[in-house]
């Protein structure tokens, strides 16, 4: 089988419901496949997909231990050489999924794609980024952020001074759409687990060059992420209270331990050297 699609249902139903019907309208002259996991929701979606959309594989992932647990399960049942993760709030069109499969054909080093991403104003969304230091919670997640040194942190991170028009090998993409090889997860791995939500995309990105596999950010396929992230400019108490920013600091501090403190011990109290990636 050429591709497996996989999407990950976590109390979204409508979008699901939406996300399928555009699929399941495509003609996309590929051998493929439709998985969807659904990570305890109690939302019904069993229901809706059994009396409409039996074309999809639906999989119940049981207790919901996060979104790599999640996708892991639609992975390991996936036939596809390819594998696309896609968010249920990602709407891509049929010629961007056969462009990305194309792609990946004519780029044998390549581990993981991602299209172009666009806001639904017609913005470009950043979604291919540099490696980050200790400072990402503080200047992503806090009013740091808008200060000068912070903009000038994240312009650099998200790699906002470049034009974004042409293919280019990058660090990491964000996961909410991008296709992976499956044949290098053999030496790769699954995504970790140890993540429940944020950083899994990061991480896997950053064990994919470390397996000498690629990464890139490919500019033809594009499609529109209906996303939505709690603002820097939040105060403190706002932030200290808030389930989203206390996940996203616990991953950060998983990614940092495992990464840094760890490759330092094991390196004789040395900083692993990041991956270099071809600029």
């Amino acid at each position: 089988m050429d591709l497996s699609i996989i999407i990950l249902n976590y109390k979204q139903k409508g979008l699901i419901k939406y996300c399928l019907k555009r699929l399941l309208s495509y003609s996309i002259p590929l051998e493929h496949e439709i998985i969807v996991v659904d990570n305890d929701s109690h939302d019904n979606i069993a229901e809706m997909m059994q009396n409409e959309f039996l074309r999809a594989k639906f999989i119940q992932a049981g207790k919901n231990r996060g979104y790599a647990a999640g996708n892991n399960v639609g992975i390991k049942n996936a036939k596809g050489k390819y594998i696309l993760i896609l968010n249920p709030d990602v709407t891509i069109t049929e010629e961007a999924i056969i462009e990305l499969y194309q792609f990946m054909e004519t780029h044998p080093a390549c581990g993981i794609a991602g299209p172009k991403i666009f806001n639904p104003d017609g913005s470009l969304q950043y979604t291919c980024l540099k490696f980050p230091d200790w400072k990402l919670p503080f200047y992503r997640r806090t009013f740091f952020g808008n200060t000068e040194t912070g903009k000038k942190w994240n312009q650099d991170y998200q790699m906002a001074d470049w034009d974004h028009t042409t293919d280019k090998k990058v660090e990491w993409l964000f996961g909410a759409c991008f296709m992976v090889r499956k044949s290098a997860l053999q030496t790769v791995g699954l995504l970790d687990e140890n993540y429940f939500l944020y950083m899994e995309d990061l991480d896997w990105c950053r064990r994919f060059w470390e397996n000498n596999w690629e990464v890139w950010y490919a500019t033809k396929p594009t499609a529109i992420h209906f996303l939505h992230r709690q603002s820097a400019e939040a105060n403190i108490i706002k932030i200290l209270f808030s389930k989203t920013a206390r996940t996203h600091l616990l991953s950060w501090l998983k990614y940092y331990y495992k990464f840094s403190i760890k490759d330092r011990s094991a390196s004789g109290g040395r900083n692993k050297k990041l991956p270099q990636v071809e600029e």
